[in-house]
């Protein structure tokens, strides 16, 4: 067998191969779909991305002779310091072989820069942060993963946990058929709030995207703020974020919620990327890019998912915000079927947060994959 070596990724060419591993070490998973190169480029790059602004941060991968059998990233945010405990890191990234030499060396490598700058305990996997992707798949391997959303292997779990990693929590993405009505208990609290004239729902407006882009941002670092993880996302994040995600934006998908004038709540709902690119091979050119036009502006994807949601924390496990977030999830689930959509992933959903569970217990929807953040200290 050739020699195990674990290499730092150093210039573009390196992080495209890093990037690419996926294409092999899933080429039996039907359920696996390719990111796309360009977009992942992009957020990986600290020129374009501006997590990497309070951020810093490291790429590996793992060689055996010639052949790339791994990867991983160590990061350390500022804003996650005091926030996440002191002192703390980030590992993230990770793919790799069935091999426990393979996940050894990574995880030895990854912690050893992380201890060399003060780290004590990392977290993780993030990719790159708690706002972006994050969790290692442990249950729902039978499905593909939605937009933004990781997949895996089974058998990492088994690997990290060999490494002394334990559980910090349980993220749960919830799938729902819209295509059901809503319960009638449910359509009669909707309908009691709608009849207060308190509450009105506004599309969100891409002609004012910036705009709304603080909006959201505001809600969310207020909804989210007591949350186990939590980092408040910065403009220049949620604008970038705002950004690439405005070729999927829907007016019609998107609303904000505001009680007696004050915009509390608000949800996003974004047609599933995913289903759209998945015979792409992560490639737009030289003709992905038609077929995904075409197939989100014409076609329409038959999933969608929603990755944003909040109610500002005054009004949550309120009677007011419970009725609320119905509304937006009505409203959206009715304008979706519109579309020709059958299905929606809610995700994630943290597993001590009784409040958002208990709503989406409600309605027409259950929790189908699981993702877990790992935690250990570093001697």
């Amino acid at each position: 067998m050739a020699p195990l070596s674990i290499v730092p990724v150093k210039d573009a060419r390196g992080l495209k191969g890093f990037l690419r591993l996926c294409g092999k070490l899933y080429a039996d998973d039907p359920n696996f779909i390719q990111p796309l190169e360009l977009e992942r480029l992009d957020a990986l790059s600290p020129k374009k991305n501006p997590y990497f602004h309070h951020a810093k941060h490291q790429f590996w991968g793992a060689m055996r002779g010639d052949e790339p059998v791994g990867r991983i990233s160590a990061q350390i945010d500022e804003m996650a310091q005091g926030r996440q405990g002191e002192h703390v890191g980030h590992f993230g990234m990770l793919e790799a072989v069935n091999d426990p030499e393979v996940f050894r060396a990574l995880f030895e490598t990854a912690e050893n820069w992380l201890k060399e700058q003060g780290v004590e305990k990392v977290l993780g996997p993030f990719n790159l942060s708690i706002n972006e992707e994050c969790g290692l798949l442990i249950e729902g391997f039978d499905t593909p993963p939605m937009l933004m959303m990781p997949h895996g292997r089974p058998y990492y779990g088994e690997r990290i946990e060999a490494l002394g990693y334990a559980k910090e929590r349980d993220l749960f993405a919830y799938y729902m058929d819209i295509t059901k009505p809503m319960r009638p208990r449910m359509v009669e609290i909707v309908s009691r709030m709608e009849k207060t004239g308190r509450v009105k729902l506004r599309q969100l407006s891409k002609k004012k995207l910036a705009a709304e882009a603080e909006t959201i941002r505001d809600i969310f670092n207020d909804a989210w703020s007591h949350n186990w993880g939590y980092i408040p996302m910065t403009k220049e994040e949620m604008d970038y974020l705002a950004v690439g995600l405005k070729l999927l934006l829907n007016e019609d998908m998107s609303y904000v919620a505001e009680l007696d004038g004050e915009t509390v709540a608000f949800m996003i709902a974004l047609p599933n990327l995913n289903e759209a690119i998945a015979d792409l091979g992560g490639h737009l050119f030289p003709t992905g890019i038609f077929k995904l036009l075409w197939r989100l502006k014409v076609k329409n994807p038959k999933t969608v998912r929603v990755p944003l949601m909040g109610v500002r924390t005054k009004y949550q496990n309120s009677s007011v915000g419970i009725a609320m977030a119905l509304m937006l999830i009505e409203r959206i689930r009715v304008n979706s079927v519109k579309r020709g959509m059958t299905h929606a992933e809610l995700s994630w959903i943290l597993e001590d947060n009784k409040g958002m569970r208990s709503i989406l217990g409600m309605v027409n929807s259950h929790p189908y994959k699981t993702y877990r953040v790992y935690g250990k200290t570093l001697a």
